[in-house]
């Protein structure tokens, strides 16, 4: 079975990139315009990896991530954002299941590192 990722971002051009990317990597992808679609929806199966844009309308991608560890959902999760990280929001994406900040425009390269680090969490050390 292929690893599923679940992207969470509310530009739709984000999600379909990354879907494509995804698929042609192998990967499933589920794609979800905010942090409460991605709540109200049925899950048959876990993500392997959450892709979060940290700021969406109504409850941010971090708010989402916080509330799926404190439910002791535990997925890696690779944040995302167009607005650049500064002191305050790299703290507050910090967790155990962070896997990498990347600002908008990233390079393929940079998603792909990220995504098989996140798939191969928590690391072994």
């Amino acid at each position: 079975m292929a690893p599923l990722a679940a992207v969470v971002d509310d530009d739709l051009s984000v999600r379909e990139s990354l879907e494509s990317l995804f698929r042609s990597a192998g990967l499933e992808v589920r794609l979800f315009a905010s942090a409460e679609e991605f709540l109200n929806a049925a899950h048959p199966r876990k993500a392997d990896c959450l892709i979060l844009d940290v700021r969406l309308p109504g409850m941010s991608g971090i708010d989402l991530h916080r509330q799926l560890l404190a439910r002791s959902c535990k997925v890696p999760a690779i944040f995302i954002t167009a607005h650049g990280y500064d002191d305050r929001t790299r703290s507050q994406t910090y967790s155990d299941w962070t896997v990498a900040c990347l600002t908008k425009p990233f390079s393929e390269d940079e998603l792909f590192d990220a995504l098989q680090a996140a798939l191969k969490w928590p690391p072994s050390s």
